[in-house]
């Protein structure tokens, strides 16, 4: 089994920076990709960012130029950089990994971290 564990989310002014992060742990296989996902109460879930197993970097036009993912495979964890915020940016924010098993891939989530951006 799979766990990601979110945290960094909070509180910041518009303009302002958050880092966010998800530890992930137990039997991860062949890890696919890694991905920051947001969704707002009553919406869809969008893809914030998504970065492969071999680094290649994916962003949604909203937040390109402002969020860097990236990840340290050492410590097995993801990090979602978020500068110039906006309060189109408060959402709650989920970690996703896709895992590669037997031809076949499987989707973990994380439990999801609060971001609220005051104007």
């Amino acid at each position: 089994q799979v766990q990601l564990v979110e945290s960094g989310g909070g509180l910041v002014q518009s303009g302002g920076s958050l880092r966010l992060s998800c530890a992930a742990s137990g039997n991860m296989f062949r890890i696919n990709s890694m991905g920051w996902y947001r969704q707002a109460l009553g919406k869809q879930r969008e893809l914030v960012a998504r970065i492969t197993s071999g680094g290649s970097t994916n962003y949604a036009d909203s937040v390109k130029g402002r969020f860097t993912i990236s990840r340290d495979n050492a410590k097995n964890t993801l990090y979602l950089q978020m500068n110039s915020l906006k309060s189109e940016d408060t959402d709650v924010y989920y970690c996703d990994l896709k895992v590669g098993l037997l031809g076949k891939e499987y989707d973990y989530w994380g439990q999801g971290t609060q971001v609220t951006v005051s104007s």
